[in-house]
């Protein structure tokens, strides 16, 4: 079960200005909630989740955005153009490694000014397996046969360490699904590689 979630509407401002013309890329865009929300804001996106059934709803609540069925680990689509990607709990899935190189293909796909916004799992969810799960590795845990990443602040910020500039991060419990969950809040920009990030606002 899950219910209204309006926590991307303080970033709608911000999306638009960086955003432009061009559309807002989602990355992991589940059942179409943040979808639908930038669709009425006026935004266009193009949007990918790996669940058929998913898509399958979203493209029937968001039929102006552009939604695909790939996997995060293929190469991004129009990469180096867009001014806003999103991710809202869909990167967590992967060894530290391979999230850092996903990472770095979002920022690749950005223009030199362009934001992630993101959420990601925090390890104080305790309701949805921060705890009592199989280690695989510092961070990663198998969570009911599913490798879940969990992350505290300095996780965060090492991920974001080369190449971003942090704007915000804010650790927040959202009421989405049918217990509280705890998660990391993000805004990034990209930066060029050689300049040192600085954290704007936490």
């Amino acid at each position: 079960m899950m219910f209204a979630d309006p926590w991307l509407e303080r970033w709608l401002g911000l999306i638009k200005q960086r955003a432009g013309e061009h559309p807002v890329l989602e990355i992991g865009c589940g059942y179409g909630d943040d979808t639908a929300t930038l669709a009425a804001a006026g935004l266009s996106v193009i949007g990918f989740d790996l669940s058929r059934t998913a898509l399958a709803v979203a493209r029937r609540r968001v039929p102006s955005a552009r939604l695909e069925r790939r996997d995060i680990r293929e190469p991004l689509p129009g990469a180096g153009g867009y001014g806003v990607v999103l991710a809202s709990l869909s990167l967590h899935y992967f060894p530290w490694t391979e999230t850092v190189r996903i990472v770095a293909g979002i920022r690749d796909a950005l223009r030199p000014d362009g934001i992630l916004v993101c959420r990601l799992n925090s390890t104080e969810d305790r309701h949805f397996g921060a705890q009592g799960g199989i280690e695989l590795e510092p961070g990663l845990f198998e969570v009911k046969g599913q490798p879940k990443r969990f992350f505290d602040r300095p996780a965060v910020q090492a991920l974001f360490a080369e190449g971003w500039r942090i704007l915000s991060i804010d650790h927040v419990v959202t009421g989405k699904y049918f217990k509280p969950k705890a998660a990391w809040e993000i805004v990034v920009e990209r930066v060029p590689p050689s300049m040192h990030p600085t954290r704007l606002s936490s």
